[in-house]
């Protein structure tokens, strides 16, 4: 049923479309011209920003790892203060690829098994209690990951997880599975764009709605829409409930929610503006194709008020608290502005920069919005 209506609505979307651009070509025959080097934008992509993200990131896991194996053998406070740094350090480099759920890494569900926030605390203490859970179950999904791993090494609120408790058998046990499932799930991604997935990527350099370009686009404007947006700023700060929840913001016992934010942010503008991952070089991107159109068909470049726009989300975002948590309990406004300046650009992405990519957007959109 949900089938049959996306793309009824689909459909439409089409046809108003078809019946604008015919509008459009009578008018100026010259509009929608775009001769854009997919095929290296596409390499770009694959070879200097994503493959090096995932990269980086399972050397950060690598550490992940080796830190709560040296916990495992001795729960010194040095080894755990050594377990929290790592996992911080690889939760921002999390945020390097969170954006790229396409592959493997959409056919493993591997954004949903790292970073679903807030963690169910109850299924996680149920989970060590009994010893016996699966972790590639859907149901366990909301107890793994980055989320469940901070609130075993950080306590709930502002309380310290006491030494002993974290020394028991089953939590080490616990925490230790949660790791290596995390390092596995990249690994089995890694693999696949370097052994498989590249060169189907690359290869796929078409114009279509299956094509590389338009599925990657859409990907990244659902992760900055849903994951960005929504998920960091709007939903703790209660824009679609119309009440705050406060408990809704990501990473609340450890208070890193604004590094974390940050480093999102960080790798949605490089993703856009061309800047490898290794930030030695630039490449084709999304502003070089805006661009391109905008001169090609002698209209307005996008990419400049994008880019804009997020210097004021910046500038918003520098103003909040640490802990986002704290920041919606003491002083919410500040959240609701920064979500405001936010939504700006996402009329503009889902708008302004779809209609000139000529790229129809393929979720549906549920805030209303």
């Amino acid at each position: 049923m949900k089938l049959t209506k996306l793309n009824f609505f689909l459909g439409v979307l089409l046809v108003g479309l078809f019946v604008t651009s015919c509008n459009d070509k009578d008018d100026d025959p010259t509009t929608s011209v775009d001769n854009f080097n997919r095929s290296e934008m596409l390499s770009f992509w694959a070879d200097d920003i994503i493959i090096p993200a995932y990269e980086s990131f399972d050397g950060t896991l690598d550490n992940f790892v080796e830190a709560k194996d040296a916990f495992a053998n001795d729960q010194s406070i040095d080894h755990l203060e050594n377990l929290k740094a790592t996992w911080l350090i690889s939760y921002k480099s999390w945020q390097n690829v969170a954006m790229f759920d396409i592959g493997k890494a959409e056919e493993i569900n591997f954004l949903y098994s790292m970073n679903i926030f807030p963690a169910d605390v109850d299924l996680i203490e149920e989970n060590i209690s009994n010893g016996d859970y699966n972790l590639t179950l859907p149901s366990n999904m909301d107890a793994q990951g980055f989320p469940a791993i901070e609130y075993l090494l950080f306590g709930m609120d502002d309380s310290i997880v006491p030494l002993d408790l974290l020394s028991e058998p089953n939590r080490i046990a616990y925490i230790s599975d949660l790791v290596d499932r995390m390092k596995s799930l990249n690994s089995e991604v890694l693999n696949d764009w370097k052994t498989n997935f590249r060169n189907t990527f690359v290869e796929n350099n078409g114009s279509s709605a299956t094509a590389s370009t338009d599925k990657m686009i859409n990907d990244f404007l659902f992760h900055f829409e849903k994951h960005f947006r929504a998920g960091k700023i709007g939903i703790p700060a209660g824009v679609f409930s119309g009440s705050e929840l406060s408990s809704l913001a990501e990473a609340p016992y450890s208070g890193k929610s604004k590094e974390l934010f940050f480093a999102s942010f960080d790798a949605i503008q490089n993703f856009f503006t061309g800047l490898s991952f290794d930030k030695s070089t630039t490449g084709l991107s999304l502003q070089q194709y805006l661009s391109n159109i905008a001169q090609t068909n002698e209209s307005q470049d996008i990419s400049i008020a994008i880019l804009q726009q997020w210097e004021s989300a910046t500038t918003s975002a520098q103003h909040l608290m640490d802990n986002f948590k704290d920041q919606v309990e003491q002083d919410n406004s500040k959240m609701l502005n920064t979500y405001d300046e936010i939504q700006k650009s996402v009329v503009l992405l889902k708008v302004d920069m779809m209609q000139a990519l000529n790229i129809q957007v393929d979720y549906v959109d549920a805030d209303g919005d």
